[in-house]
């Protein structure tokens, strides 16, 4: 990816400097300042809303947040496994407000203990699938984006962004537990050899 972005620099600075060079150390200021710019508004974004994780954390509403989409999380991830289940309704849960990066480190234990699971294929597959559609309630990060670009309304993103999220996540889960099914052939074709056998 570093190279791409490397490459696609190189190319359009070569671009401006055969077509517009009075204009190339502009356009870097420019297109610097505009980072710069971004960066501090997702900064104080992303503090808010860890510093908010950080304290329902330490007050027990993470643990109850799990606690509630537990049951949902083990029908739709086929895992009894509950450190994985519950890093997993964490991932979700904070992707729900548009925080990706915060939600990176629970994605990532979830995405080793799933592939521990009986399921691993399927279930990886399926945390895969709704982090990559990632449904979210309030998309605070775009919203974010929005307000550092000056807009007039910054927050009327939220249903469409509402809307589509929802519409992908519910396509994609349904067509990874379409094409990515659990194990439940081999489980019959285990249990008929069994039976065989013991006939024999």
């Amino acid at each position: 990816m570093n190279i791409l972005f490397s490459g696609v620099l190189l190319l359009c600075s070569v671009i401006i400097l055969i077509r517009a060079p009075e204009n190339f150390l502009a356009a870097i200021l420019d297109g610097g300042s505009r980072a710069a710019t971004l960066c501090v508004s997702l900064i104080a974004t992303y503090s808010v809303w860890m510093g908010l994780i950080k304290v329902w954390e330490d007050s027990g509403v993470t643990r109850g947040v799990s606690k509630l989409l537990r049951p949902l999380a083990k029908k739709l991830f086929k895992t009894d496994d509950r450190a994985a289940l519950d890093a997993v309704c964490m991932n979700l849960s904070v992707n729900l407000l548009g925080v990706s990066g915060a939600a990176t480190p629970y994605g990532v234990k979830a995405a080793q203990l799933l592939d521990q699971s009986e399921n691993a294929e399927y279930s990886s597959s399926m945390f895969f699938v709704l982090n990559a559609t990632s449904l979210q309630l309030l998309p605070t990060s775009l919203i974010a984006v929005r307000v550092s670009m000056h807009s007039l309304s910054p927050a009327d993103i939220v249903f469409p962004t509402l809307f589509t999220t929802l519409f992908s996540t519910i396509l994609g889960g349904f067509l990874t537990w379409l094409f990515l099914r659990p194990k439940k052939r081999e489980n019959v074709c285990k249990f008929l050899q069994i039976q065989g056998a013991g006939t024999q």
